[in-house]
């Protein structure tokens, strides 16, 4: 009887591990892993598509501000670009924030920050809105509500950022992973 007891209770300690490590599976069907890079890690699934290759022109796409202003990736052409798909649930994406901010108080003369909040990928605007508010940063962040902008450029995880250079094709290979002020500084003196 107590061999009976001592069993179930083993299989249950067992199935409530299970449980709690159960991963939570993304849009792809597969589980989220974390992917270490020398600035930080990423979110990114091992399903995931391939970005796009350096020399392609950088897809158009249309996201909207705040505000609900639409604003298109064209209206930016001519200059240099770090175009940032993240999400706030996204720890990577929480360490890059202010490393962008440093960055943008600096350099947001010479290089435009298109920092894409996935929005269908938060519980709600608000969570996105109060975020950005709380933390103080004041670069400019766009809201993808449909998603459309993160699947043309078929981000593999979060944060992911594209450089593009004035002649608007992508001048680097997609960068996974939460950037740090050094590296930034270091992909604006690339860009052309």
């Amino acid at each position: 009887m107590i061999k009976r007891i001592f069993g179930a209770v083993v299989i249950l300690v067992l199935f409530g591990f299970a449980i709690i490590n159960v991963v939570q599976k993304d849009e792809t069907g597969g589980e989220a892993v974390s992917l270490d890079n020398k600035n930080g890690t990423a979110m990114q699934s091992p399903n995931a598509p391939e970005g796009l290759k350096i020399g392609e022109y950088a897809p158009n796409f249309t996201v909207t501000t705040f505000e609900g202003k639409e604003v298109k990736l064209s209206d930016l052409k001519g200059k240099k670009i770090f175009l940032n798909f993240w999400a706030t649930w996204c720890p990577p994406c929480r360490v890059e924030m202010p490393e962008m901010q440093r960055f943008y108080e600096e350099f947001g003369e010479e290089v435009e920050i298109m920092a894409v909040n996935v929005t269908s990928t938060e519980k709600s605007v608000k969570d996105v809105t109060s975020y950005v508010h709380n933390e103080g940063f004041t670069f400019p962040i766009y809201l993808d509500r449909g998603r459309n902008a993160a699947d043309q450029y078929r981000i593999p995880g979060y944060p992911t950022t594209y450089f593009i250079g004035t002649d608007g094709k992508i001048q680097s290979k997609a960068y996974i992973g939460a950037m740090d002020y050094d590296f930034m500084k270091k992909m604006k003196n690339k860009l052309d």
